[in-house]
């Protein structure tokens, strides 16, 4: 009779410590949302575009990987941005002790939302990419090429939605956007798919309806139209 196989002590650790921040969150009625992508596909712009369009009501913290340039969400104003939060990982990646920590400094019930950024890389290995997280977003970039939704399938497949950034460069580089979107379809039918030109705010409109829609359904509030003006 086949045996088993034990998870490793270190992925059952990592695990146990992301559903005790998603417990930790959701006890505080914070919703959290992960962003994951290579380095150069827009994910702080992304991240700074919509703090921008959410109203002062919101109370949003963003934890971003130490890595990360210590201005690199607030470019555009060279202001340093109370609201994010620095962590340090292990790796190249922040894992869940390392948000875990994070969160430990937060007063959590002051709080509606929590952005995760994590550091610029589509390697995230499948036991490390649960921070405690309700949803996950991967960002990709034209700039990068039409083949990455396929070469990077796994992290589409576990995403709730995909965010293909820099459209706006489109014209100028060979990006075949019909093969992308098969690609997204093909890996994971369910995923949402945004095309933004996030620099400009092309596009941001569909995915903040998206944000608004998800925060509805996991956190369970009546009315979070406020949250979006």
């Amino acid at each position: 009779m086949a045996t088993a196989t034990k998870a490793p002590r270190g992925a059952l650790r990592t695990a146990r410590t992301a559903d005790e921040n998603r417990l930790a969150m959701r006890n505080a009625g914070v919703f959290a949302l992960c962003l994951v992508g290579g380095p150069g596909c827009g994910k702080s712009t992304l991240v700074r575009q919509t703090l921008e369009r959410l109203p002062g009501s919101v109370r949003v913290k963003v934890i971003v990987g130490g890595d990360c340039d210590a201005d690199d969400a607030s470019r555009g104003n060279r202001t340093p941005d109370p609201r994010l939060v620095y962590a340090e990982g292990p790796a190249q990646w922040l894992d869940a002790a390392a948000v875990g920590e994070a969160l430990a400094t937060l007063d959590l019930a002051s709080l509606d939302l929590v952005l995760i950024e994590n550091v610029g890389t589509l390697t995230l290995p499948a036991d490390r990419r649960d921070l405690g997280q309700d949803a996950t977003v991967t960002v990709f970039s034209v700039a990068a090429g039409d083949d990455k939704a396929r070469k990077h399938h796994d992290l589409v497949a576990a995403s709730d939605a995909v965010v293909l950034n820099k459209i706006d460069l489109l014209p100028a580089v060979p990006f075949d956007l019909a093969a992308f979107r098969r690609d997204v379809a093909r890996a994971n039918p369910s995923a949402a798919l945004f095309e933004v030109g996030a620099l400009g705010g092309r596009g941001l409109e569909p995915w903040m309806n998206w944000l608004r829609a998800r925060v509805h359904k996991e956190c369970g509030c009546s009315d979070v139209s406020h949250w979006f003006g």
